[in-house]
């Protein structure tokens, strides 16, 4: 069945299952999701690994420009899973996700078994940068089902920045506790590249090269430097405003053109965090973070690239 099938049913489902109880439909509807996560899972060349918010749609415009140009193919496409293979042969199908939905389809809810034989790119980005940019999607961009299925306050909640970051569902501790569960998993996984949104933001083209040689695609240097020049910070904010690409949907849209909060490509600074809090409150996120497995390079301290 075509992806796009599956998507299809999956709301057709759950039209038809209005009447269960809501826990029953979340939980109905992550599984259905997880299903259809499961099988791009099985045909993907390689996987791209993120929790939300950590600089997965900037790497994905670089990466989208990069093929566009080894495929000849316009750039107003953003690479979706396997759009790019089915032009050129040659090209990857990439699989996106942040293992959310796959978990209640393969039951495997601490294990990474199921990635097993994939190559893994795990991009991350220091957790309380990750909290206060996942804040502004929540409260400008976030659908309200999307809040209700992944355990986000519920949509219209009066609550602000401090209080969301700190939250165990949605806040650092759910992010701290994601990227250890990811640590530990590395070893038995073993193709499994980390990338630090802060060496992104400092040499994205070195990082870039270093995607492309580990996932096995021939990109040469000059599509590199092209493909970073693409995705630099102003023109993605152009790109976005503009709605450049095309049947991206609201991936690459503001949630609202007046408002900058609501974009996609807000700020993209290391450290940003400590524009929101106190210096008392940033010592505390700075107590939270300090559980994360130092295989990723963020201390108490702002991280600096490596």
């Amino acid at each position: 069945m075509a992806d796009k099938a599956r998507v299809f049913l999956r709301h057709l489902i759950m039209l038809l299952c209005f009447w269960l109880p809501r826990e029953r439909r979340k939980q109905l509807e992550r599984w259905l999701r997880g299903r259809e996560e499961f099988k791009k899972l099985e045909r993907a060349d390689w996987v791209l690994m993120s929790w939300g918010k950590s600089g997965r749609t900037w790497l994905r415009v670089m990466l989208s420009r990069a093929y566009q140009l080894r495929g000849n193919l316009a750039s107003t496409e953003l690479l979706d899973f396997d759009n790019f293979r089915s032009r050129d042969a040659s090209l990857p199908a990439v699989f996106f996700t942040h293992n959310n939905y796959l978990r209640n389809y393969t039951g495997n809810w601490e294990s990474k078994a199921h990635f097993r034989g994939k190559k893994i790119v795990l991009l991350v980005r220091d957790p309380r940068d990750v909290a206060v940019s996942q804040f502004f999607q929540w409260k400008y961009r976030m659908r309200p089902n999307k809040k209700f299925i992944n355990d986000y306050p519920p949509h219209g909640a009066d609550i602000d920045a401090w209080d969301f970051v700190r939250d165990v569902d949605a806040g650092v501790p759910r992010i701290v506790e994601y990227f250890n569960g990811w640590a530990q998993a590395i070893p038995e996984l073993k193709d499994v590249l980390v990338v630090r949104y802060e060496d992104m933001r400092a040499d994205p083209a070195a990082v870039l090269s270093r995607i492309f040689a580990f996932t096995g695609t021939d990109v040469s240097a000059a599509q590199v430097r092209e493909a970073v020049e693409f995705a630099a910070y102003d023109n993605m904010k152009k790109m976005e405003q503009d709605r450049h690409f095309k049947g991206s949907g609201a991936r690459v849209r503001p949630g609202d053109r007046d408002n900058p909060e609501s974009f996609k490509v807000r700020k993209a600074k290391v450290g940003g965090y400590r524009d929101h809090f106190t210096d008392p409150q940033c010592a505390l996120l700075d107590d939270m973070v300090a559980g994360l497995d130092p295989i990723f390079g963020y201390s108490r301290a702002e991280a600096e690239p490596s």
